[in-house]
């Protein structure tokens, strides 16, 4: 008898994408970030191009390393909550490299600050 009826099959090729944006991100080669890890080459390969499940201890030194969020993968049902704008900025925000976010991270904090100043009429 299983414990859970219904299995969840999580599909890691979502997060094995992830993984390849925020290596490269980095500069790191998939060989670099293996030996980060203590792997081959080959897993990081198979994690990020085949979704391939790694190791809870794997995982999680890789998502450290590259500072993952894994909400997105795990409760993906939250994100169906958003509006399909936020979807569509998501998407766009997820492409960008640390450069590129900061940009936007301080725009968005601009933006923030402007809603407090007081209108002059």
């Amino acid at each position: 008898m299983r414990m859970y009826e219904d299995e969840i099959r999580l599909d890691f090729r979502a997060l094995g994408q992830e993984i390849r944006r925020k290596r490269k991100a980095k500069g790191w080669t998939q060989e670099y970030l293996a030996q980060l890890i203590d792997r081959t080459p080959h897993t990081v390969m198979y994690m990020e191009k085949r979704g391939q499940y790694p190791s809870i201890t794997v995982f999680y030194r890789v998502v450290t390393l590259l500072d993952i969020s894994v909400d997105q993968f795990f409760f993906s049902d939250r994100a169906n909550d958003k509006n399909a704008r936020r979807k569509r900025v998501d998407a766009l925000i997820n492409t960008l490299d640390e450069k590129e976010l900061a940009v936007i991270e301080a725009t968005a904090e601009g933006l923030k600050q402007a809603r407090e100043i007081p209108d002059s009429k």
